[in-house]
């Protein structure tokens, strides 16, 4: 029902669509420091307004919850669905060749930018959904409630506040991950260790190491600098591991002082088997260099020990695990400094169903103390689950199937999505199966088709489920 009524209203407002996630995605909403009234800083406070904006005009009824969040209501009526997508982007990075990350293009088909697919191009859609249901006078019993966050990528403080004010609703789903939908998110480990050695002042010695940007992105690009070793030398075990590694190293010297650059290729954390990591990759390259050896140099050796280059099921580490439901555990080395006295790193594990703190935190924990390295986590994130069998899954498969005609199945991730800690949040969308939209990386993109279905989707979910 309704369903030709949809895909036309949708059809017919794909440029009006197109604009609006442009218009989102020309703001640099990377969370910044807070300032008055702007917990997340003002880019975040910038897009929070434009979509209010946006969506008042439109003729929903909105409100800013503090700048932490915002939402739009379909109607006043009893509440029944929740769709939660997110405004706040993940850093520019480096390597963007189609356009820059704040300038957005369609171009075959795609449209390139920061934020086109995580989230805003999605929370567009979603807000079209809600249009089509509006503007085609479709009679609902029930409400649905668009609440776009600005702090996702960095811990979801957002939605911990909006609902410190609102209940959950019944039913929720979340636009940022894929089709068809992701019932079951691993837990995790966001790990964090320090570690201190004496400094040795030897002649050939490493000064500093500087890694990764967040705990969540494999890193494409390490820094190491380094002192009492010629070119010759650098470059021929550059040559060895860029062979054994794929990582692709480059120097520069300041004076005495010789400045690497390890170059790999970035992914989301949640699966690093899509990037090349470049902090393990550095890492295994600082530890074949003839530095002279010394405390510092003994500990980035252990730990390269527990976390070698392609190592990304924590084997080394001893926590290797799968279940049926859930999948492998993931380990991905992030983040690292060092400098020629101390060490503070990162690493971000997405851990299956069947992981507790006894099989992954107490492991960790004693493998870092074995190296003289502190771990400073005291808890892991726990799994979320949802029944695939229930009346809600079931009408978001059925309308997937309709709508594209494949087939709709549950899945799950170790990407942690907004819905994580909701007993009844689901992820649902809005890439197709198969799309790498480049999600945390350059070149960023979101298939224009797979949004225009995504919005008729989400449109008809809401019809079967608020009618």
């Amino acid at each position: 029902m309704y369903r030709k009524q949809i895909e036309e209203y949708i059809d017919s407002h794909c440029q009006d669509m197109v604009e609006d996630i442009f218009t989102l995605c020309r703001i640099n909403s990377e969370k910044a420091e807070a300032e008055e009234g702007k917990p997340y800083g003002a880019g975040a406070a910038e897009v929070l307004a434009a979509a209010l904006e946006m969506m008042e005009g439109y003729g929903f009824s909105v409100r800013n919850y503090d700048n932490y969040a915002g939402t739009a209501d379909l109607n006043n009526k009893e509440k029944q669905l929740d769709i939660l997508a997110h405004l706040d982007v993940v850093p520019a990075g480096e390597g963007w060749q189609v356009t820059a990350p704040y300038e957005p293009v369609l171009k075959d088909g795609c449209l390139y930018g920061r934020g086109t697919a995580d989230d805003k191009g999605p929370a567009v859609a979603a807000l079209y959904a809600m249009r089509a249901v509006k503007d085609l006078g479709i009679p609902l019993k029930k409400n649905v409630r668009l609440i776009l966050g600005t702090d996702e990528e960095c811990g979801s403080s957002d939605i911990r506040h909006y609902y410190s004010m609102e209940k959950e609703a019944p039913m929720t789903f979340s636009p940022d991950a894929e089709f068809p939908v992701i019932n079951v998110e691993k837990g995790g480990l966001a790990a964090h260790f320090t570690g201190n050695f004496p400094k040795s002042g030897k002649a050939a010695r490493l000064l500093s190491i500087d890694a990764g940007i967040k705990i969540n992105v494999v890193p494409a690009k390490a820094f190491a600098s380094v002192i009492g070793l010629d070119r010759k030398t650098l470059e021929q075990t550059a040559a060895e591991v860029e062979k054994e590694t794929g990582i692709r190293f480059a120097f520069e010297e300041e004076g005495s002082v010789t400045r690497i650059t390890a170059q790999g290729d970035n992914a989301h954390a949640a699966h690093p088997e899509g990037g090349n990591n470049a902090l393990t990759g550095l890492l295994t390259y600082v530890t074949r260099l003839p530095l002279e050896e010394c405390p510092q140099l003994t500990c980035l050796r252990n730990l390269l020990e527990l976390i070698p280059h392609g190592d990304l099921y924590g084997k080394a580490m001893g926590i290797a695990m799968e279940d049926d439901i859930s999948g492998k555990l993931t380990l991905a080395f992030s983040m690292l400094q060092v400098t020629e006295d101390s060490l503070d790193g990162n690493f971000d594990s997405r851990c299956p169903v069947c992981a507790t703190e006894e099989t992954v935190l107490k492991v960790v924990k004693r493998q870092l103390e074995d190296i003289g390295l502190t771990l400073h986590n005291d808890a892991m994130k726990p799994p979320h689950h949802v029944s695939g069998d229930s009346l809600f899954v079931q009408t978001l498969l059925k309308e997937y199937e309709a709508f594209t005609g494949r087939k709709g199945e549950c899945l799950s991730t170790g990407g942690g999505t907004y819905v994580h800690e909701l007993k009844n949040g689901v992820a649902f969308g809005a890439a197709m199966p198969g799309t790498d939209n480049h999600m945390h990386g350059a070149d960023e993109f979101a298939v224009l088709e797979e949004l225009l279905v995504s919005a008729k989707i989400f449109a008809q979910v809401i019809v079967d489920l608020c009618s």
